[in-house]
């Protein structure tokens, strides 16, 4: 089950679901608008090697824009810092987003209960598209959990994206036994 906006605001006055900064007028029907930060980051080698830690250098969104091109991966990420405790957080673009030819995710966009941090955004575009830092890149929607959940993410020895961060991360693959 989705939340509808009571629900997300229930949990959100509960502190269930935290989202920083917070914008009323972003809440949907039944989800809550998210916005790209002015941090991008490129993997600096042509070669991405899954058991290595691959190099990324950071850049920010100048107040003109910056032109995304297609054959690049771009990590972005969102604007908010978000927490749930009870509900599975989905991070979805926005229509118009795609629209534009951007996605905002590979394969990633399913959260875990008990993630806190900001999104990750892996940005990849089928043609030349100009973005701007705090410009709408994506919608969160927060489905019901069946059950208690023994450990959450953010107790999770396992868990490799736990360290705060408002800049984009890159690949913690390497940290995988394979």
């Amino acid at each position: 089950m989705i939340l509808s906006d009571r629900a997300i605001l229930d949990a959100i006055q509960r502190r269930d679901i935290v989202i920083e900064p917070y914008d009323r007028t972003c809440l949907g029907t039944n989800s809550y608008d998210v916005h790209l930060s002015p941090h991008l980051a490129c993997y600096v080698d042509d070669v991405i090697d899954a058991r290595k830690h691959n190099q990324v250098e950071h850049f920010t969104i100048p107040e003109d824009g910056f032109v995304l091109r297609p054959g690049q991966t771009y990590l972005g990420a969102t604007l908010e810092y978000t927490e749930t405790r009870r509900f599975v957080p989905f991070l979805e673009g926005k229509s118009s987003v795609g629209r534009l030819g951007i996605d905002i995710h590979a394969t990633a966009g399913k959260g875990d209960v008990g993630f806190c941090n900001h999104w990750t955004l892996e940005i990849s575009v089928s043609q030349p598209v100009r973005v701007y830092a705090e410009m709408p890149i994506g919608q969160l929607i927060y489905f019901l959990v069946e059950g208690e959940v023994e450990v959450d993410y953010s107790n999770k020895a396992s868990a490799k994206y736990n360290q705060r961060s408002s800049l984009p991360v890159e690949s913690m693959m390497w940290k995988n036994a394979f």
